[in-house]
């Protein structure tokens, strides 16, 4: 996926949606160790957030699931923290293809705007729309393809996990 510069419009659109989008990823995710499913467990009146995770699974290939968030402490609850390497923004033109590969390392992606497709080598798929939280972990065997849906270019913030 290629990063470069935009027009004016493009960045403004992103530069108003990017602290949204920072504030959101850090306050949002923590999934168990061993990979299970973790439990939310939001107070009272909040919902549980849900993250879309992208993992090789034990036969070798790649496979989508849900987790939900573990939230701490009240009235203001938050995830644990995660040690980041690099955050960067990617951008994908209107129907840009990638045949399959791994994440090459693990990642959150925030989609900001536009929308791709992920398929998985059992032929899963799922939509990375904007407002929607990604965790990449499918680090090893063939990986996923990734497709540019629409007439829209998509724009995701990546964020590196730290090795």
């Amino acid at each position: 996926m290629r990063v470069g510069s935009s027009s004016a419009g493009a960045i403004q659109r992103v530069s108003r949606l990017l602290p949204l989008a920072v504030g959101f990823l850090f306050c949002a995710v923590i999934v168990e160790a061993n990979g299970q499913n973790a439990r939310a467990t939001p107070s009272a009146q909040n919902h549980p957030v849900m993250v879309t995770r992208l993992y090789t699974g034990a036969d070798g290939q790649s496979h989508i699931d849900k987790v939900s968030v573990v939230f701490h402490g009240a009235p203001d609850e938050v995830s644990a923290a995660v040690k980041t390497s690099s955050a960067y923004l990617a951008r994908g033109a209107p129907g840009m293809f990638e045949t399959w590969h791994d994440t090459g390392r693990k990642r959150y992606i925030v989609v900001i705007s536009g929308e791709a497709e992920v398929t998985t080598t059992d032929g899963e798929r799922v939509r990375l729309v904007p407002g929607s939280l990604y965790l990449t972990e499918d680090l090893t065997g063939k990986g996923h393809t990734f497709r540019v849906l629409g007439n829209q270019e998509w724009v995701a913030l990546f964020v590196d996990f730290a090795p």
